[in-house]
């Protein structure tokens, strides 16, 4: 069982009452950008064990009184179907998505501003959609010169040309489906509409990672970089911090790069900028709620070692840079992690090896590794899954959860009705016979019940999946890492 080495239930009193205190030195309004990812945050939760993926919206739901979404997308993004890569879906269907979630829970969601809008054909169908749901929508422009050109973006021909969003909460949460949607911009454009009005607002930032209390070179640090090694992000002390304190935090390049520009433009529509760094415009309070930081540390170096994996698999797939490989070799080095530190990999690749054919192996919750190979009826994954529900429920190995009786229609199906050349199982097959067993099967329905002990365990593959198998996997909660290679 992973060790817990986050304290959740402070983090969300702690969060919270910080960013009160935030909103509360302005006396007014104050508008908070949202980075990363606000609902489903898995990649916090797997670094920071404890750390509950919806914890920033249960955070927010305690201010939900105070507070109220507006969510930025990019209409160029909306143009190009732009897809959010863990999820699947469209960034447009992804904001959809994030309105109902939010208004399930309670939260007021008070529009959604479409940025660097050009009268884009989607993006105008997609304003027709939102306006039916009852939401309301703006327009904010491409500003030449944006952000370099301060006195412009400063400016009626600037940011006074945008859509000034019509807010009525005291803080006011910009989010979006993904990065490069323009939040930033969004909030910048709110304060100078806010203040040519002769109103008080201000300005703060909420970034999960990197962690400014924590080392530069601490594993939940690497971590990020990991995750972010396709941006070219780079962590960095803050040298405007420690400058103006002398106390030495941690920040990323871009953050960094941009400070002086967001500084003047903050000093050019307030009068004065009230921070001296950019680790003074953050909110996070994360590295304060560390119970055990060993816990942290090696659950950080696993997931640096699961996206060199995914590094490795991209990159045989054409999809990104060596330079990015190279980093996550960097980052691997610098945690003190190698392949071998991820027990799952050698079972796997020991039985592909003694069989010669795809195998699989995965880590249960009390640390026992089990395997599954191919066979006539199963493929790996589908194989691995049954050992891991049987184990799981005590049950005997030599134990049939399926019929092979069961088995052998679905094969005919695919094979001479639906002209697929593998007659294997894959795992959503395997599930579907496996529930329709369990009706009548006392046993297959023990072993249905198991399937929620999977989430958190960790599967490596000898071959890049399906994207079937992955997808199951990515459903069960499985982080999974598979070869860079193809089954033959």
């Amino acid at each position: 069982m992973a060790t817990i080495g986050f304290d959740n239930e402070r983090y969300l009193q702690m969060q919270s009452q910080h960013i009160s205190q935030r909103l509360s030195a302005f006396g007014g309004k104050l508008y908070l950008e949202f980075g990363g990812k606000l609902y489903d945050d898995y990649h916090a939760s797997r670094v920071l064990p404890g750390f509950e993926p919806d914890s920033k919206l249960k955070m927010l739901l305690q201010l939900s009184e105070q507070v109220e979404m507006v969510i930025a997308i990019n209409a160029g993004d909306i143009e190009k179907n732009k897809v959010r890569g863990d999820l699947g879906i469209t960034y447009d269907l992804d904001v959809i998505r994030l309105i109902d979630i939010f208004r399930s829970l309670g939260l007021y969601v008070s529009s959604v501003v479409l940025t660097r809008f050009a009268n884009q054909t989607a993006a105008k169908a997609f304003q027709i959609r939102l306006e039916n749901m009852g939401v309301k929508v703006y327009h904010h422009y491409a500003i030449e010169g944006y952000p370099s050109n301060i006195t412009h973006a400063v400016s009626d021909e600037g940011f006074g040309k945008n859509d000034n969003i019509e807010t009525s909460r005291q803080l006011v949460v910009v989010t979006a489906p993904g990065p490069g949607s323009g939040k930033l911009a969004t909030c910048l454009s709110q304060l100078y509409h806010e203040h040519k009005r002769g109103l008080r607002a201000g300005y703060a930032k909420f970034e999960t990672f990197p962690s400014w209390n924590l080392p530069l070179n601490h594993p939940v640090n690497l971590a990020y970089e990991a995750a972010t090694a396709d941006l070219n992000d780079v962590n960095m002390i803050d040298p405007f911090h420690l400058d103006a304190y002398g106390v030495t935090t941690v920040n990323y390049n871009r953050d960094v790069e941009a400070f002086p520009v967001l500084e003047a433009m903050l000093e050019k529509i307030l009068g004065d900028c009230p921070y001296k760094s950019p680790t003074d415009m953050g909110v996070n309070m994360a590295g304060n709620c560390i119970l055990d930081n060993d816990a942290c540390r090696e659950a950080s170096r696993q997931e640096i070692v699961r996206r060199y994996y995914d590094a490795l698999c991209e990159q045989r797939k054409g999809r990104i840079a060596d330079e990015t490989v190279r980093k996550l070799e960097l980052l691997m080095k610098k945690a003190g992690v190698d392949l071998s530190s991820r027990r799952v990999v050698a079972p796997a690749m020991e039985l592909a090896q003694k069989t010669g054919m795809p195998a699989a192996a995965m880590e249960l919750p009390d640390g026992t590794i089990v395997t599954g190979k191919t066979s006539n009826l199963l493929g790996a994954s589908s194989a691995l899954l049954l050992n891991a529900l049987k184990l799981l429920a005590h049950m005997p190995d030599e134990l049939h959860l399926i019929s092979p009786l069961a088995i052998d229609p679905i094969q005919h199906l695919k094979t001479e009705h639906l002209a697929n050349r593998n007659p294997r199982l894959h795992t959503d097959e395997t599930l579907i016979a496996l529930s329709i067993s369990a009706a009548t099967n006392p046993t297959a329905e023990l072993a249905m019940e198991q399937l929620s002990k999977l989430r958190g365990c960790d599967v490596h593959s000898s071959v890049i999946l399906s994207p079937v198998d992955e997808k199951i996997f990515k459903r069960l909660g499985v982080h999974l890492t598979c070869e860079p290679k193809y089954q033959v």
